[in-house]
Order: C-alpha cells, then structure tokens, then sequence
C-alpha cells in the first residue's frame, strides 16, 4: 500500500509539471485534462489485476496510450522535458510490476510514443537523444531487475530458513517437554514404589504393635499412626502432583513464553527479581498470572507494530506478587478500550483479592497486576 500510494504522488507532480510545460492555458485543452484522467482511472483498476498478468500488462498499456496521447507535444513552442517524466515512471512501473517480455512492450510502446512525432514537425527531443536515454535506462531497468529478483530469491531463502528454524524449535520444546514428563513419572513411580509402599508396611507394623499395647503405650501409637497416615497421603499427592503436566506457576509461564518464542517469534525479555521463583502463590494465584500474562501476549502478538515485550516478576518484602507485562506502542496518544480478554483478566485477578493496572505511558502499553501473599509462619483456621 505505501508503495501504491507513493508512486501515485510521483506520477501527480509528474503530470502537474508536463501539462503546466505546455504553452496553452490549463483551461484551453480540455482534451489533455480528460487523457490524464483516463490514465489515473486506468492507474487505479490496475492494482485489481495485480495477479492477472494478462490483464494488468493491457491496462498498463492502455495508460500508456493514453499519456501518450495527452501529452502530445505542441505543434510550435519550447520542448516540453516533463512528458519524458511521465513516460519513464510508466515504464519504470512495468518492469517494477511484469516480466521481461511485457515489460519490454510497455518500454518499445513509450519508444514509439516519444520519437514519433519527431517526424511530424512536433517540438520535441532529438530522437537521437530518445535513443541514447531509452538504452541507458533499459540498462538501469535491467540491472535494478536482476538486483530485485536476488533480493527476492534471497528473502525466500530467508524465509524458508526460518520457518526450518521454527519448526526445528519447536521440536525441541516438544522434546523437552516429554522428557520432562518421562522423568517426572519415572520419579513419580520411584516414589510410588519405595516410599509409598514402605509407608504402607509402616502403617500396618503400628497397627499390629497398637493392637498389642495397652494404657498409654497405645495413644502413643495411635499418635505415631496418625503421621504415618498424613505422610503416606502427602506422598500420594506428591506423587499425583507429578503425573501431571504443569499449568500454573512461573514454570508454566516460562513453558509458555519459549512456546510462543519457537512458533510466533515473538521476542521476550522476562527479568525475575529476588524472591519471585519462591513467592508462596496459591494455586488460584499461579493461575491467576499465568492466564494474565498468556492474555497480555496474546494482546502483544495481535496488536503491536513490534513483536516484542518484556515481562517482570518481583515480590517485593515478600508481602505482595507482582507481574507486569509491557510492549512498546510508538503512540504518544494511544486510546484503548477493555475487551472480552482484559476484563476477563482483571476478573480474575480481583477473584484472588489482587489489583490490576492497565495503562499507557511513555511510549509502552503496561499491564500490571498485584497479588497478596501469604506470609510463612501463619497458620490459617
């Protein structure tokens, strides 16, 4: 789109200048106005047949015709140098847009355009000097296309590598993440195994010394009992929280965050401040701000001019959680309205009695949420 819009500003002053060059009052050629006309309608249905060869190289030609046409040179006064403008835009656009062969059309036509009325007794350039201009602007052309088409060939090469340089990481992101799960069971029935089992036969020996004791020996045992109860089921859950897969904490959200790095290379620069990693998050919380932060890069990948955002992680005194995700806008006087996804965040983060924050300041989109943190040493009732 920018290049359509800057070649359409060039090719206005060129046709300003050429019809102005004229010796005749703008209002006195009416038949040069319409042509012009005819040439910017044609200018603007060609882009429609972009991908229709056939087509957009006769609307070309057409324009091409036209401009001819209504740049016409004068029969007496001064040579006109501005039509020659109009013309080589034109030609300059066949070989930015066709092949070889239409574009070398569309460049013969404007030839004939330009050396013709030489031999009618119209005031224009030696065609001698048409000539010698065409061929080294051919040349020009030719070269800009063969520089064009290698930078074309090696943008696809780039292209492709990278798209091998995705899949090949999100290969290993899948690769980890089952080795990860394999040695997460492989500990999970280690401990099922040993542990478990060893806390099993422990229950049933103190079951049979209770049975055997008597007076306070007995309360006593019961007590012991009682522990080894509330170990075994510590170790069951142990066990169980190891089969499986994460979906909270910072472990998920790093999960997360390489995911979207291998498939949607958008680049993150995550900075965990001490005492983040170990923050007791309940597990309301841990999904609290993985579902925020997974929202905010969502927002990041779908609105941002730049793939890009940094993430923090502090918890300051150990008192309060904090995330904060943010990406650069270059919008000073950027006006947003809360969607579905970021009232649903800040929901959730009010569900688990914390505060969220979303602004715009000083160039970056800030999403920033607090969360209170259960301080060690409490016991709750």
């Amino acid at each position: 789109m920018a290049a359509f819009w800057m070649w359409l500003m060039l090719l206005m002053v060129a046709w300003i200048l050429a019809i102005n060059g004229y010796a005749e009052p703008v209002h006195a050629m009416p038949e040069r106005i319409a042509g012009a006309a005819g040439f910017f309608a044609l200018f603007f249905l060609s882009p429609l047949f972009r991908k229709q060869e056939g087509r957009f190289t006769a609307l070309l030609a057409c324009a091409a015709v036209m401009a001819i046409a209504a740049l016409w040179p004068e029969q007496e006064g001064a040579v006109n140098p501005y039509p020659l403008l109009v013309f080589t835009m034109i030609a300059g656009k066949a070989v930015y847009r066709l092949k070889a062969v239409q574009s070398a059309l569309i460049g013969g036509l404007l030839l004939l355009g330009s050396i013709l009325p030489a031999f009618f007794g119209y005031a224009v350039f030696h065609p001698l000097f048409i000539l010698v201009y065409s061929v080294m602007l051919g040349t020009a052309f030719v070269m800009y296309r063969r520089l064009f088409l290698k930078a074309s060939d090696v943008a696809l090469r780039n292209e492709a590598l990278l798209s091998e340089f995705r899949r090949m990481k999100r290969q290993l992101v899948a690769g980890e993440k089952l080795a990860r799960q394999e040695e997460r069971g492989q500990i999970a029935r280690d401990i099922h195994d040993s542990v478990g089992h060893k806390l099993t036969a422990l229950l049933m020996q103190l079951e049979v010394f209770r049975l055997e004791a008597a007076g306070g020996t007995k309360e006593r045992v019961n007590e012991l009992k009682q522990l080894a109860k509330e170990s075994l089921e510590e170790t069951r859950n142990a066990v169980k929280t190891l089969k499986e897969d994460d979906t909270a904490g910072l472990s998920a959200i790093i999960s997360l965050i390489r995911r979207l790095e291998a498939e949607s290379y958008l680049r993150i620069h995550m900075s965990v401040k001490h005492g983040a990693f170990t923050a007791p998050l309940s597990n309301q919380q841990a999904t609290v701000v993985y579902r925020a932060v997974q929202e905010a890069l969502t927002n990041v990948m779908k609105h941002a001019k730049k793939k890009e955002a940094t993430i923090l992680f502090e918890a300051p005194a150990g008192t309060v959680f904090r995330f904060e995700v943010a990406n650069v806008t270059y919008d000073e006087q950027l006006s947003f309205r809360e969607g579905f996804g970021l009232s649903s965040m800040r929901e959730r983060v009010e569900q688990a009695g914390g505060h969220l924050e979303i602004r715009h300041y000083d160039g970056n989109f800030i999403v920033r949420g607090t969360l209170p943190l259960l301080q060690k040493g409490r016991d709750s009732k």
